[in-house]
């Protein structure tokens, strides 16, 4: 059964802004979007109620008749540039917490796709006042699409160009499984060329012959499970597959390294819905926030909250993760199949 069926197909798109330079960004792209799909359109910003709350009711509706403003003003800027010509759309302004407004805006225009975009300074933390940004990776009942400080500011949805190519990156854990669906569907839909990325995870050994030896049996193991996901993707051409060691550096630049070869336009990750990832899993949140920050692409991120399944195929090629005695300490990348 081909993982092909589960298509990427937003009929509402939602994003999160808050009217600054790095929002602008994702609101190109979301409009881009959300014409290319022909998806309704949101806009929402949450006046949050942090350090406003001690200054009294009078501050807190003066914040909010601002952003009202502002949000208005960019709604009559975008009609009059043509930007939201032919797109059902609508301008929400909400006070109160970020999640939990930002969830019921999500559940009451049935949101397909959430848009948001990030300074990187201090990693997406620094746009959602902190807590916000793990709830949002974590619980977001849909995809979400993040654009960092160094993504291109030109959308390239529908427009005529080059191949495109987008970069997969999984552990084989459930959690990141649930990205698989997505990065093939967007694959098909944008004539994409797919890569698929694992990292193995390092683990000690006692003698040279020992490591080298744990670490092609790894290599082969990792390589065979990429391999049968290639093949049942049932995309043509089939996706290429990348095997890179763990080392002293962080797994995101591994992925980010592999993203800037392949001059990735879109990177994919699977992230867990719990805070408790399990000790194999590489594609933790905080991975998933630096590649967010230093990627020259946007990044789509799906959690078990989506609800995407990865299919019967899937389950069974990636049925057990690699254990830290399947993996190897080794430097660089392996070679492509």
């Amino acid at each position: 059964m081909s993982l092909l069926a589960a298509a990427l197909k937003p009929r509402s798109i939602l994003i999160a802004t808050d009217f600054s330079e790095a929002s602008e960004k994702a609101l190109r792209y979301s409009l881009a979007l959300a014409r290319f799909y022909e998806s309704k359109f949101c806009l929402a910003h949450v006046v949050s109620s942090l350090g406003l709350t001690m200054a009294g009711p009078a501050a807190i509706a003066a914040c909010e008749e601002a952003v009202a403003r502002e949000a208005a003003d960019l709604e009559d800027s975008l009609i009059q540039t043509g930007a939201l010509s032919g797109i059902q759309h609508k301008f929400i302004v909400r006070n109160g917490e970020l999640w939990p407004e930002l969830r019921e805006i999500m559940r009451q225009v049935n949101a397909d796709l959430l848009v948001v975009g990030t300074h990187g300074r201090h990693g997406i933390a620094k746009l959602f006042f902190g807590s916000g940004a793990e709830q949002i990776f974590r619980q977001a009942s849909c995809p979400v699409l993040t654009f960092g400080p160094h993504t291109d500011g030109c959308p390239w949805f529908g427009t005529s160009s080059t191949q495109r190519a987008f970069l997969f990156a999984t552990d084989f854990g459930p959690a990141s499984l649930h990205g698989l669906p997505q990065a093939i569907a967007a694959a098909n839909q944008f004539g994409a060329k797919l890569a698929f990325l694992s990292i193995v995870p390092a683990a000690p050994s006692h003698t040279d012959e020992g490591l080298k030896n744990g670490r092609a049996d790894a290599y082969l193991r990792t390589l065979q499970r990429l391999t049968e996901l290639a093949d049942d993707s049932g995309l043509d051409p089939r996706p290429e597959v990348y095997v890179a060691f763990d080392s002293e550096r962080p797994v995101s630049e591994k992925i980010l390294e592999t993203a800037d070869r392949l001059r990735a336009d879109l990177i994919i990750m699977g992230v867990h819905g719990s805070a408790h990832a399990g000790i194999v899993s590489h594609l933790d949140l905080a991975t998933t926030y630096d590649v967010v920050c230093h990627a020259s692409s946007p990044v789509l991120t799906v959690n078990c909250f989506s609800g995407y399944d990865v299919g019967p195929r899937a389950t069974e090629v990636t049925a057990s993760p690699l254990s830290e005695t399947d993996g190897v300490r080794g430097d660089g990348f392996g070679m492509k199949w």
